[in-house]
């Protein structure tokens, strides 16, 4: 079961009622800090300064976006560059990339980029942009945009990169079959943006999330490859929520003792899961989990387990098995986040999968003419959050990305042992790629000397204490998930975070790129945000009566 289908441990605490502080008016006098707003004034968090434009000259003016014409966003969002570069220095190149750049709002410009990409295949990184870590959010079910206190680009230079070829505003025709064709697209394209904003020898970070988990390792390999620090000067890569190995062990496999976890939130009949847990006997699930998913795991390859593309029997599909079911229990099952229930709401980034709402009238924000124009956006695009063409297999139908995966092939390893600067997050609250499923592909590399992780991660990772400003967009503090880190590689959780772990926890998200940066050292460390003036401590004793 590809990823392409959906293109689109925990510990749990129990409070007595009797001394629960989650009663009414408890907390009157212990809610975060949260700037008031007033009517028709703009927002402005107040701890950002704006620097003098860096970047302008008359190779990038062509790109300038005006800070304050951004539609329906009534602030502004400072200096920025958007629109299409080639995949190559050639100059009858017709392909290009979109992308929308973004200098960092600290006073003096850091000399590094980091990379955003989303997944799919063929998901906009612009969705990541909208509704996780871009300077300003537009959440589904709300009415407007907001700015984001936790935008990436408050830490460092920040570029979204719609790719590869034949997503959203990117231009020309799919002709790609693997994940290293991408990669040397993408190397096209990074020469020519370095070039083009003279950014020679800086550091560059590669991020992503879901099949970016492809995508990231395999760009950052080509990095590595090309031996040139001039243009590719790689110095970490970080994926949420990734695939990056078997999809048999990443999703089959984990899928039922999942579902059993959540059991009281999800809520399947007995009889059902009696059936499905036979299922995972006789699919020999249950006795592979049993003989590889430890820690340290075993020091040898796992065997390959067929799953049911294998062996023809698609009754050993635990994924769609129990997906189908819990539907039929919650119709609004997000498989991305497991706490929504009905309704959907709407979101600007326009519906993805059949039966998504959609109200009547309702536009696709960044399919609007005003927004293309503000751009540099080709007018006649038709963007989609996940685009309807096959960006691989030349562009086909029925075409796949024929590469195995990055931890499958030694991709991932390789990288890990060139920058020794590897993150990889994982939202607990999600189903299509959950946290074990994560770690059972890890625990089949070996990297640095050793196969895995030596020990199951279990040291609190924890967000700093701050004060909110800005009451549409927050961010969870204290105790968020749990983390652990070996020989150049960091696994962590975020408890509450489903697929797209920057948007639902921010505050997680934040911490992990001033790690990546090399800013803060691990995620025990309690120390502010370095983007924080002065040292707040907020409301972080127990609550008393």
């Amino acid at each position: 079961m590809k990823l392409s289908l959906f293109s689109s441990l925990l510990c749990a605490s129990a409070v007595l009622a009797a001394s629960s502080p989650h009663k009414r008016n408890v907390f009157h006098k212990n809610r975060p800090t949260v700037e008031k707003r007033v009517a028709n004034q703009p927002f402005q968090h107040p701890e950002l300064q704006k620097r003098a434009s860096s970047f302008l000259n008359d190779k990038t003016k062509q790109f300038a976006v005006n800070g304050s014409g951004i539609p329906e966003v009534p602030f502004d969002i400072g200096e920025s560059y958007a629109g299409l570069l080639p995949i190559s220095e050639d100059p009858n190149e017709s392909r290009q990339l979109f992308f929308w750049f973004f200098p960092s709002t600290q006073v003096e410009t850091p000399k590094e980029v980091v990379i955003w990409l989303n997944g799919g295949p063929g998901c906009s990184s612009l969705s990541g942009f909208l509704t996780e870590n871009g300077p300003f959010t537009w959440e589904a079910g709300t009415l407007a945009p907001v700015q984001n206190p936790y935008s990436w680009t408050n830490l460092t230079n920040m570029i979204w990169v719609e790719q590869p070829v034949g997503v959203g505003y990117s231009q020309g025709t799919p002709n790609i079959t693997n994940e290293i064709e991408l990669a040397a697209e993408f190397r096209g394209f990074w020469k020519n943006f370095i070039s083009t904003f003279e950014l020679q020898n800086w550091s560059v970070y590669v991020t992503g999330e879901s099949y970016a988990g492809f995508y990231v390792p395999y760009i950052a390999d080509g990095f590595i490859s090309a031996n040139d620090t001039e243009y590719f000067n790689l110095k970490g890569i970080s994926i949420n929520d990734p695939i990056i190995g078997d999809d048999t062990n990443q999703q089959l496999v984990v899928a039922l003792p999942y579902v059993e976890y959540w059991q009281n939130l999800i809520n399947l009949n007995e009889t059902f899961l009696n059936q499905v847990r036979e299922v995972q006997d006789h699919c020999n699930y249950s006795s592979y989990m049993d003989t590889y998913f430890k820690f340290p795991p075993p020091q040898e390859p796992f065997p390959v387990l067929e799953g049911p593309t294998r062996r023809n029997n698609y009754s050993c599909d635990q994924f769609d098995n129990l997906y189908g079911a819990i539907l039929e229990v919650n119709p609004c099952f997000n498989i991305y986040h497991i706490t929504e229930t009905c309704p959907h709401p709407f979101g600007q980034l326009g519906i993805v999968n059949e039966g998504d709402y959609q109200p009547p009238g309702a536009q696709v924000y960044f399919n609007r003419t005003d927004v293309k124009e503000a751009l540099h956006a080709p007018i006649e695009s038709n963007w989609q959050q996940c685009t309807d063409v096959n960006v691989f297999g030349n562009g086909t139908d029925g075409g796949s990305d024929t590469s195995p995966g990055p931890a499958i092939d030694g991709t991932l390893q390789r990288v890990i042992e060139f920058t020794n600067n590897t993150i990889i997050g994982s939202g607990d609250l999600d189903f299509l790629l959950s946290t074990n499923g994560t770690l059972f592909a890890i625990q089949n590399m070996t990297w640095n000397g050793l196969q895995g992780l030596q020990k199951y991660p279990n040291t609190t990772l924890y967000a700093p204490y701050h004060p909110e400003y800005n009451g549409g967009a927050l961010a969870g503090s204290g105790a968020q998930g749990v983390w652990s880190s070996e020989r150049g590689l960091t696994f962590y959780t975020a408890h509450l975070a489903g697929h797209e772990l920057p948007g639902y926890t921010p505050g997680a998200a934040y911490r992990m790129l001033e790690i990546l940066l090399g800013r803060i050292d691990n995620f025990s460390n309690t120390a502010s945000f370095t983007t924080q003036s002065g040292n707040y401590t907020g409301n972080s004793t127990i609550y008393k009566k």
